[in-house]
Parts: C-alpha cells; sequence; structure tokens
C-alpha cells in the first residue's frame, strides 16, 4: 500500500502571514497536533505544531557570559537565544513554524512513512508530488486507520 492511497487530501493550511492565535484555533477546532504552511504560490514552506504554539510560554534560558574587561565573552552561542527569543515574542506564523519539513512522496510505502514517521519522531508528514506541491498529509491516525481497519466506525 502507498501514501497516496491512504493521505488525506483536503489539507487545512495556514500561511506565513497567519497570526499565532488564528493558527491555535484551527488546531483546537479541529483537533489537529500541527498545519502546514505555504507561501503565496502555494508551496509548502513550514509546518507549525501544538509544540511550536507551546514553546512559546515555555522559559528561555539567557546565555551564559563573562564580562572581562568591560565586555561580555558569550560561553555560549547567542543566536540560539535570539532565535528562541523572536520564535516566543512571534505574532505571525512565519516567525513561528518550522522551517525543515519531512516530506515523502504519493508512492512511497505506508511502511516506509511509518518509519519515517517513528525515527523523526513526528505526527504528520505532508506528501509532495514530482512537481513539488503537496498533494495530501498523512497523519498517525491515518496509518493507525488502515492498521486496524475494523476498529473504526
Amino acid at each position: 500500500m502507498y501514501a497516496k492511497e491512504i493521505m488525506t487530501r483536503e489539507v487545512l493550511t495556514v500561511n506565513e502571514e497567519s497570526t499565532v492565535e488564528k493558527c491555535a484555533k484551527l488546531l483546537m477546532e479541529n483537533n489537529f497536533s500541527g498545519l502546514p504552511v505555504i507561501n503565496e504560490k502555494g508551496d509548502l514552506v513550514g509546518i507549525v505544531t501544538e509544540g511550536d504554539l507551546i514553546k512559546r510560554a515555555a522559559l528561555i534560558k539567557i546565555p551564559a557570559v563573562l564580562e572581562l574587561l568591560g565586555g561580555l565573552i558569550y560561553l555560549e552561542k547567542p543566536n540560539k537565544y535570539m532565535d528562541e527569543l523572536k520564535r516566543a515574542m512571534s505574532q505571525r506564523v512565519g516567525d513561528l513554524m518550522s522551517k525543515k519539513v519531512i516530506s515523502i512522496n504519493p508512492e512511497d510505502t505506508i511502511e516506509h512513512t511509518a518509519t519515517l514517521m517513528m525515527e523523526k519522531k513526528i505526527k504528520r508528514v505532508p506528501v509532495i508530488d514530482s512537481s513539488g506541491k503537496m498533494v495530501g498529509i498523512i497523519s498517525r491516525r491515518d496509518i493507525l486507520s488502515y492498521l486496524y481497519p475494523d476498529t473504526v466506525n
């Protein structure tokens, strides 16, 4: 069996300019744990998850510094801190989303998809066709429905 046979074809998405509040509302209303993010051309550019939204409320660790001769020497990379701060304060999905999206193609097998999801610890994977367009998404629920068809009402 292939990804194209179990993927959800009608995919709810947000765009980079969507507000964080709109995204949270869509996740809650639809009982989703994440949404693909598309740009104005319809290309997949990221994914935003419940974890990304919850991370906004988490405490951000300030990098350790050493003051020496009136200057500051960072003992940890300050860029990571600045990125986390930017994400925590973001109001746009484009600033909050994960930009490294793991995807599959429609001809990938369910076994390959399940293995990828377990190895990468992800809950959903966009399905991208040969032209680079998103044609669907597979969630853990889709795989469960395939594996245990008699348990679905």
